[in-house]
């Protein structure tokens, strides 16, 4: 986990540095800015969600940090709702037995199949998109 967020933290600096931020964040912002900010905090938020499922949450939060930002920054609204929707979802890893160490600890003894996180899982991670969603902005307002 250690070697892992030390290659994750300094990739999420060098997409900052070389511009590679800024073409991702343009792209959210192209596909969804025309709704609002609360779209593209939403999409930030089911992006780190899917992302979780397949990597570490440090390591999503790590990546598209540096993307929330930069996208705030070209929206011109403030960054925290988006930081607080990337760390959020990035703490949902609830879909997939390897999203999260005591998902993985517990697969094997506790005798769970794949479908028993994805079945109770996939409906936490909906129902906290929505909340998250709805709420984000009310507490740290864009």
């Amino acid at each position: 986990m250690i070697f892992l967020l030390a290659g994750v933290i300094p990739l999420g600096l060098a997409m900052r540095e070389t511009g590679a931020a800024s073409l991702l964040s343009g792209l959210v912002v192209q596909t969804l800015g025309h709704w609002g900010p609360q779209a593209v905090l939403s999409g930030y938020f089911l992006l780190t969600t899917l992302l979780t499922a397949m990597i570490s949450n440090q390591a999503t939060a790590a990546i598209l940090a540096a993307l929330a930002i930069e996208t705030a920054t070209g929206m011109g609204v403030a960054a925290r709702p988006f930081l607080m929707a990337v760390t959020f979802a990035a703490s949902l890893s609830l879909i997939t037995p390897w999203g999260y160490q005591t998902n993985t600890l517990i697969y094997g003894p506790g005798r769970f199949r794949f479908t028993d996180f994805t079945k109770i899982g996939a409906p936490l991670n909906v129902l906290f998109w929505i909340l998250g969603t709805i709420f984000i902005p009310v507490f740290w307002p864009f």
